[in-house]
């Protein structure tokens, strides 16, 4: 023989097998190999036992003596799908078997199994379900009792819960209530309870008469430790109104509200209260849940000593507060209770308790009223600080409820309620953050309401939700902007937060402006006439200049305007003077220098010029001569400036006296002027003549206002000046001083800015000599004023010379045509 030829290939490694394919004959041998750690010999391992098991009874039986079942127990859970599959498949044919024993131990298995997630799916998918409902059958307690466990555990998933409806497993769980073990009476029903939040559940369950069933259990005082979850049950069962309307026809309903008031049970209670609150989502029930008196149950709970049933009876009240009847049973009897709920330490009673309140105050003046009487006021004031954000927004909901009835507005108002208000706009949450915003709109209606969440630091949170990304919160902060900036402190210091630059954006943007943002807007400059001035270059005839206005020009958008005190306080510059309007009365000045001279016996602030030499002097100073009346008030700006500084008070501008006695002269000569054009007439004329007087058109470049207002600035040694002063003024003055007087003697103007120092004052009035049809009323017309040129003259809005007056190109004004 020939020597074989050895072919040149690498050796294995030694510590390595080639696969071996184990084949076995013998049911021990193959149950043994279940400990494999190979997963292909675990697959196909169950596999054959499978196949070994479907041959017969006999054989299932055989396995179950070889320990085959809790090998296969082990294997539901391999991490291998087909592992999994083939242990769930050899258990699913073992318990198909006859014998008890197996039922047992495969519903046992089963149940431990089906507590988790991916093995419920696994049962359902491999047909688990009705062998499981068909066990619930069997003569056997303990296969019952698995079996129903393993299906309670299953219909936690929602497949597995509308399956069972479809394999009719009603009938089934009804038997299993009259059994004599306690535990598989209470599988069932927690069975049930799961099954029958299904609506086509619970018509089966009403035509298997299970609501007698269930009612039956909770008239039987043995059964006493069954009655929480049959109320559960009976609870998911009164959505329907028709299952209700039943219950009522067999007198259920009566019996059902009869057990819960004897009960001294905490968890019948709060599953009872729980019922009702699902029954009256529907309008229906309400009305039988009402016929039914269920308000004397509920109001009942609400002094049980029980935190859960006091928030399950809060609950079914607020549900039950949309049927009318109900409110004002409520209201009459349940408010006082609800209201000293919100004392409570327990957050989640507090926030169930101010939930109901809000349902019965809402559109009911009557309840509201019971609230004050109970009084609830202060609570929901206190509980604007609680810990839930629920209950925050839900007070400042009921306070709003009450606001509607002014004594109960004014009485929140004095439990501080602005400052209270300053913390939830902080919130993060949105709901608190709409709440609160409206609640400051409902009492930021007067001054002292806006001063008390200016001191409390309330406007920058409320500014900052201008910004929010929520409709419903930005639409409510703006709600409140519009309110508060009827303030013009606040309306000042809103700006100087930025509310203006925000609402612009918010009206630049097509999908956040609505009528609110664009009102507040309007509302923020009209109690703001110096920004809007500056801003907007214009004020309509019902922007009326008060003490405090200036004019700083118009600033470029983005640029913050300062404050009087602010520009005041600026070093001297070349920049364009600010003039301010202060015709303080002297009775005024004079009383702030006498509180300045009360506050300091060792400081003279007036020397060395006496008390009564000054007011002497400030009352015959309408007769001096100009030269004398600057210097003495020149001298009075300075004491009353002292006084304040001495009082380390809020800065007030100095008064202007020379302004005073302008608006007294044109109120003595002007105002008893019949009509309104020569009043508008003969006050241009009074302007002009303390302005510097006409200027001729070519003469307007020698009219030197501007170095006679910069020698104002160098004497005051400030930018800022009153405008008494200006003694030589160019258009923007002599406009400014015509609205002044304007506004103080009531004649309606408006004052509009143009470019290159221009201004000017539109009048709106009735032309004395109308065409057409005599005796027709026409509407008024709009003029502009001349101030400059031919003072007097009444130029009508849209004409060329209308034009001429507003423009000035290049430096040099337009010339007639």
């Amino acid at each position: 023989m020939g020597k074989k030829v050895k072919k040149e290939v690498e050796p294995p490694p030694k510590d390595v097998f080639d696969p071996l394919l184990i084949e076995s004959k013998t049911a021990a041998t193959v149950v043994l190999m279940l400990s494999s750690p190979e997963e292909e010999v675990l697959a196909k391992a169950c596999d054959g036992l499978y196949k070994f098991a479907s041959k017969g009874d006999e054989n299932k039986v055989t396995l179950l003596g070889l320990g085959a079942v809790e090998h296969l127990y082990k294997l539901i859970l391999h991490e291998n799908p087909t592992v999994r599959r083939n242990a769930i498949m050899t258990f699913g044919i073992m318990a198909s078997n006859q014998d008890v024993v197996i039922h047992e131990f495969a519903t046992l298995c089963l149940a431990h199994m089906a507590v988790e997630y991916t093995t419920k799916v696994q049962i359902f998918e491999q047909g688990g379900l009705e062998p499981l409902i068909r066990l619930l059958g069997s003569p056997d307690p303990d296969v019952k009792k698995n079996s129903v466990e393993c299906i309670y555990l299953l219909v936690q998933d929602f497949q597995s819960c509308a399956a069972v409806r479809a394999l009719n497993v009603i009938p089934p769980l009804l038997e299993l209530l009259k059994s004599e073990y306690p535990v598989i009476q209470l599988l069932a029903l927690k069975t049930l309870e799961v099954i029958s939040k299904d609506r086509e559940t619970r018509i089966i369950l009403g035509e298997n008469e299970g609501l007698d069933c269930l009612l039956k259990i909770l008239e039987t005082n043995e059964f006493s430790d069954l009655h929480v979850e049959a109320l559960a049950v009976l609870g998911n069962c009164l959505e329907d109104v028709h299952t209700l309307q039943l219950i009522q026809q067999t007198g259920g309903l009566k019996k059902l509200l009869a057990c819960v008031g004897v009960s001294t049970v905490p968890d019948i209670q709060k599953n009872a209260a729980k019922a009702i609150t699902k029954a009256a989502y529907d309008s229906e029930n309400r009305k039988i849940l009402n016929e039914e008196e269920v308000e004397k149950c509920l109001i009942s709970l609400l002094e049980v000593d029980n935190d859960e049933v006091k928030v399950a009876a809060s609950r079914a009240i607020s549900a039950m507060c949309e049927n009318l009847a109900s409110k004002r049973v409520f209201g009459l009897q349940g408010i006082s209770q609800l209201v000293q709920l919100l004392s409570s330490d327990n957050e989640e009673v507090k926030e169930a308790a101010v939930t109901a309140l809000v349902n019965l105050t809402a559109d009911s003046p009557s309840n509201a009223s019971a609230v004050s009487e109970a009084e609830g006021i202060e609570p929901l004031v206190n509980t604007l600080s609680a810990q839930r954000d629920g209950a925050i927004a839900n007070a400042a909901t009921v306070l709003t409820n009450l606001a509607v009835q002014e004594p109960f507005r004014i009485n929140i108002q004095s439990r501080g309620i602005m400052s209270a208000l300053a913390e939830p706009l902080r919130s993060t949450n949105s709901q608190v953050q709409s709440k609160a915003a409206f609640a400051v709109a409902v009492f930021g209606c007067d001054a002292d309401a806006t001063t008390e969440l200016r001191n409390a630091a309330g406007l920058g949170p409320l500014v900052k939700l201008l910004h929010s990304k929520n409709e419903g919160v930005r639409r409510n902060a703006c709600l409140a902007v519009t309110v508060c900036a009827s303030d013009e402190l606040t309306a000042v210091e809103l700006c100087r937060l930025g509310a203006l630059d925000i609402l612009e954006e918010i009206n630049l943007s097509t999908g956040h402006k609505n009528k609110v943002s664009e009102a507040a807007l309007e509302k923020l400059l009209d109690n703001n006439l110096p920004q809007k001035y500056s801003q907007m270059g214009y004020l309509s005839s019902s922007n009326i200049i008060t003490d405090g206005f200036y004019d700083c020009g118009q600033i470029k958008p983005g640029v913050k305007l300062l404050s009087l005190e602010e520009l005041s306080m600026q070093e001297l510059t070349d920049r364009r003077a600010i003039i301010f309007i202060n015709a303080k009365p002297r009775e005024d000045v004079l009383a702030v220098e006498e509180k300045a001279q009360d506050s300091s016996s060792e400081q003279t602030i007036m020397s060395p010029i006496s008390r009564k030499s000054s007011r002497e002097k400030a009352r015959k100073g309408k007769g001096k001569k100009e030269e004398e009346k600057m210097k003495e008030v020149t001298q009075i700006v300075s004491k009353v400036q002292d006084e304040i500084n001495l009082e380390n008070s809020h800065w007030l501008p100095p008064p202007d006296f020379i302004l005073l006695d302008y608006i007294n002269d044109a109120s003595r000569t002007i105002l008893p002027l019949t009509t309104t054009r020569e009043q508008v007439v003969a006050l241009a004329q009074f302007v002009a003549d303390k302005m510097g007087g006409p200027i001729g058109r070519d003469k307007l470049h020698d009219f030197s206002w501007e170095l006679h207002i910069s020698e104002i600035e160098f004497e005051l040694k400030c930018n800022v000046v009153p405008i008494g002063k200006v003694k030589k003024g160019t258009f923007c003055h002599r406009a400014l001083l015509f609205k002044v007087i304007a506004d103080r003697i009531g004649i309606g103007c408006s004052l509009v800015r143009g470019e290159y120092n221009r201004a000017w004052n539109e009048v709106k009035l009735v032309d004395d000599s109308p065409q057409g049809i005599a005796g027709l009323l026409l509407p008024p017309q709009e003029f502009i004023v001349d101030l400059m040129f031919e003072p007097g003259l009444l130029i009508k809005q849209g004409s060329a010379k209308a034009d001429q007056y507003k423009h000035v190109y290049f430096g040099k004004i337009c010339q007639d045509g």
